[in-house]
Formats: C-alpha cells, structure tokens, sequence
C-alpha cells in the first residue's frame, strides 16, 4: 500500500446563491485549484493519482454531484 500525501490546500471563491458564479461550473473552478496547486509547488502533473474535493450547500448545475 502507498502511503497518501496531502500535499497542498487551495479553495475556490465564495460565491452567493444565484450570485456571480452561478453560470461557472463546478468542475472548471476544481481545474483552476489543481492548475494552481501544480504551479506552486512545480510538480508533475503525472505524479498525481487522486484528488480528494469537498464542497458544502451546493446549488445549480453540480446539484449535490460534486
């Protein structure tokens, strides 16, 4: 078994319901977080394996999916 690294921390903006994010979805603001967490720490993008997301009171298009 390999062991699990938690190598960085990165969140999205806050956002208000139907407020200025409400047309962005979920999963592009995910790819800027791991865009971010690859620059900042000059990894390989083929190094990582798993990404590990969390959100709360979702609303809109991720609908409790995310």
């Amino acid at each position: 078994m390999r062991d699990a690294v938690i190598l960085d921390a990165v969140r999205t903006p806050v956002g208000r319901y139907a407020g200025a994010l409400r047309d962005v979805r979920p999963d592009d603001l995910a790819a800027h977080v791991i865009q971010a967490i690859v620059r900042r720490n000059t990894l390989d993008p083929a190094a990582i394996e798993d990404v590990v997301l969390g959100c709360a009171n979702q609303a809109g298009e991720d609908n409790r999916n995310v």
